[in-house]
C-alpha cells in the first residue's frame, strides 16, 4: 500500500480507554488500536481517575508497539503527533500529552492538541474498511452524544461553534445511570439499549421537557432521569424484581415491567433529540448532520435519525460503530483535517483541560 503523507500518530487518553492509531494524509485508518479498562473499573461501578491514569502508563507501551506494527510503520516515520487535550480526566489527559509532547520534541514532527469533540465531530467521515475518508464539507453541523456531552454544533472551515448543549445530565449519562438504579454491570448503558430492543415503549409515560418556540434551545435529560427513577420505585413497590434480585445475565428472567420500562425510557430520550432538531432545522437550515460519540451507537437513535434525514433531506453522516466510542483514530484525523487549514500548536505551550468550551 502506498502510504499518503503526512502520517499522523494519534493518542487518546481522555478518560479510561488508551488508544493510539496512524491515520494516512487520505484519512485511511492504518491502525487504531484501544485498550479497554472496563475489567479495572467495574468493581467500582464507574471510572476511578487515579486508576485510570495508572493504567494508562502501563498500557501505552503495548498499545503504541502494536498500532505502529499493524501500520507497517516505525516511530520516526510519523509526520504529525496527535494529542487528546480535553476536557476529560485532567490526570489521564496528562499522560497522553506528556507521551505526545515527548514524541514530537524527540522527532522534531508537527503536534496538535485535538479537542475531544473535535475528534468525535469528524469520526462519522472515516471508513471502517480501511478506505480513504470521505472529505468533510466546509461547512456542517454535528450532534455528539456520549456519557458527558450532548452538543449540536456548526462546524465551518475547522472551526468549531456550539448551537445546543445540555442543561444538565447527558444522553449517554442518564442511561448509565438509570441502568446502574437497576442493578446492571457497568457500562450501563449499552445495555440498556439493548434490553430495550425487548420492550415496548409508552408514548406518555415519559414527558419531553417543552421548550418554546422563541426560546433559545437546549437538552435537559436530568427530569427524565428523575422520572426513570420514580418508575422504578414505583415497579419494586408493586413487586415487580428490580436490582440485585435479577440476574441479567438470564435474559429470560428479567421482567417485561422493567423491559416495557427501558423500552419507554429511551424512546422518550430519543424523542427530545429529534424534537430539538426538527426545531434547530425549522431556525436554520442544516445540510449535512455528522453523528458522533459513544451513545450513537444507540439502536433507536440510529434509526430514527435515518428516517428523520430522509423526512428533512438532511445529509446524515452516522459514526461507524467501531468509531462511536473513544479511539486515536477520530484524533489524528481531526488534526489531519486541522492540518489542510493550517492549524497546529506549539507542544511547549499547550496545556490540557477538564473543560474547553466551544465559542
Amino acid at each position: 500500500m502506498n502510504l499518503a503523507r503526512p502520517l499522523i500518530l494519534g493518542i487518546e487518553t481522555s478518560c479510561d480507554d488508551t488508544g493510539c492509531s496512524v491515520v494516512d494524509g487520505t484519512g485511511r485508518v492504518l491502525s487504531s488500536v484501544v485498550s479497554s479498562q472496563l475489567s479495572v473499573h467495574r468493581p467500582f461501578g464507574g471510572v476511578v481517575p487515579e486508576i485510570a491514569s495508572r493504567e494508562h502508563l502501563s498500557n501505552w507501551p503495548a498499545v503504541s508497539r502494536e498500532a505502529l506494527e499493524a501500520a507497517h510503520i516505525a516511530m520516526w516515520d510519523i509526520d504529525a503527533v496527535a494529542v487528546t487535550r480535553g476536557p476529560g480526566l485532567v490526570g489521564c489527559l496528562l499522560v497522553g500529552m506528556s507521551i505526545g509532547r515527548a514524541i514530537a520534541h524527540g522527532l522534531g514532527r508537527r503536534f496538535h492538541g485535538v479537542h475531544h469533540l473535535e475528534g468525535h465531530i469528524y469520526s462519522p467521515f472515516l471508513s471502517a474498511r480501511g478506505e480513504p475518508a470521505e472529505r468533510a464539507p466546509e461547512r456542517f453541523h454535528a450532534l455528539v452524544v456520549s456519557g458527558g456531552h450532548t452538543s449540536l454544533l456548526e462546524v465551518e472551515r475547522a472551526d468549531v461553534f456550539s448551537m445546543v448543549e445540555t442543561r444538565d445530565d447527558a444522553f449517554g449519562e442518564v442511561f448509565d445511570k438509570v441502568g446502574k438504579r437497576l442493578g446492571l454491570p457497568y457500562p450501563q448503558g449499552p445495555k440498556v439499549d439493548e434490553l430495550a430492543e425487548r420492550g415496548t415503549a409508552s408514548k406518555v409515560m415519559f414527558r419531553v421537557p417543552a421548550v418554546k418556540q422563541r426560546q433559545a434551545l437546549y437538552f435537559s435529560y436530568s427530569g427524565l432521569k428523575s422520572q426513570a427513577l420514580r418508575e422504578i420505585q414505583t415497579l419494586e413497590h408493586r413487586g415487580v424484581l428490580t436490582g440485585e434480585a435479577i440476574s441479567y445475565d438470564r435474559p429470560d428472567e428479567i421482567p417485561q415491567p422493567v423491559l416495557d420500562l427501558l423500552a419507554s425510557f429511551r424512546y422518550s430520550a430519543v424523542r427530545q433529540l429529534l424534537d430539538r432538531l426538527r426545531r434547530h432545522q425549522d431556525r436554520r437550515s442544516i445540510r449535512t448532520l455528522a453523528v458522533s460519540g459513544g451513545a450513537a451507537a444507540n439502536r433507536l437513535l440510529r434509526r430514527e435519525l435515518i428516517r428523520w434525514a430522509e423526512e428533512a433531506r438532511v445529509n446524515l453522516r452516522l459514526v461507524p460503530l467501531v468509531y462511536s466510542g473513544d479511539n486515536a483514530a477520530m484524533i489524528a484525523f481531526a488534526a489531519l483535517m486541522r492540518g489542510l487549514y493550517g492549524k497546529s500548536d506549539d507542544p511547549s505551550h499547550l496545556q490540557v483541560a477538564s473543560r474547553i468550551p466551544f465559542v
